[in-house]
């Protein structure tokens, strides 16, 4: 069977010259997270990619720097907002989707299959039934080979699940924002371990995205400095990691990515704040509704996962 979501997204990678994003990143180094600033420079027309609410889990407060220096930056720039997009529903970091939306404009999207993520979760976090499970609280849900634009630049959507059932990476011209399915060559894949997570999916996922023309840029949602790295970076090219990744290089086989992925998550501990930041990004960002004391609350299950 063709897959017709690579094939599109592979021509408008190979007649991107005409089209290459502007690209801005802004690192977060209390969550390790990239979030980005995309626009078209004929157009001005943006899109910012993986925002980030700060949270002080100690006093469960939030606050706006990282997000207002992307409201800087795009008021620098003299940029005009058509969206607020989402790899996923992040673990490890509260959505300022919302604030930049109120800031900015924009649409809040993210995949289709935040769905299953909002059952599964809804579940766990004993969510009534004022909490919708269909993806109502983003203005778009996208599905594998849905194509839209920013400005003039062509965007293509690819469902890449492994680490989450609704996992996607935006093509946009020659950048693929790839959200945590990789990392730099040397840091390796995301884990596969959560609530939906498959490492066989993520294998998958992996060579999909790899199968991309070879000069093709990759843009990391996360960096971590591996081991004997200096510097935090997360930019790279599909041949990087195809020679260098060393969890999913050229030659590795299913086979040995899954057992090497399945022993490796058995190590790993909870992200510290995958309890808040699910709770949220499930909610495309929003927290949860006041109750009647006027006080918004986030729950901690016990010994529940």
């Amino acid at each position: 069977m063709t897959d017709s979501a690579l094939a599109q997204a592979a021509a408008q990678i190979a007649k991107a010259q005409a089209g290459v994003p502007i690209i801005k990143a802004f690192f977060d180094e209390e969550t390790f997270t990239v979030s980005y600033v995309v626009h078209d420079q004929a157009t001005k027309r943006a899109a910012i990619i993986d925002s980030v609410l700060d949270y002080d889990p100690a006093s469960g407060r939030t606050s706006f720097s990282s997000a207002d220096a992307i409201i800087a930056y795009v008021g620098e720039k003299g940029l005009a907002v058509d969206w607020l997009l989402e790899t996923h529903a992040h673990a490890d970091h509260l959505s300022a989707a919302p604030y930049l939306r109120g800031k900015l404009g924009g649409k809040i999207g993210i995949g289709a299959h935040i769905t299953t993520v909002q059952a599964t979760f809804g579940g766990l976090f004993n969510e009534g039934a004022d909490f919708h499970r269909d993806g109502r609280d983003f203005d778009a849900l996208f599905n594998d080979g849905d194509h839209f634009q920013i400005g003039g630049l062509d965007v293509t959507v690819l469902h890449v699940p492994g680490h989450t059932p609704a996992c996607i990476a935006y093509v946009i011209g020659d950048a693929v924002f790839v959200g945590d399915t990789m990392f730099m060559p040397d840091f390796g894949s995301a884990r596969a371990d959560f609530p939906g997570g498959d490492a066989r999916q993520l294998f998958q996922s992996l060579r999909r995205i790899l199968s991309l023309p070879e000069h093709t840029r990759l843009f990391m949602c996360h960096d971590y400095k591996a081991p004997g790295r200096e510097t935090y970076a997360w930019e790279t090219t599909v041949e990087d990691q195809l020679k260098r990744n060393v969890h999913a290089h050229e030659g590795v086989t299913e086979d040995e990515f899954v057992t090497m992925r399945s022993a490796r998550d058995k190590t790993l501990g909870m992200p510290k704040l995958i309890l808040p930041s699910v709770q949220v990004n499930m909610r495309a960002g929003h927290m949860p509704e006041p109750e009647s004391n006027g006080v918004r609350y986030l729950k901690i299950p016990l010994n529940a996962v």
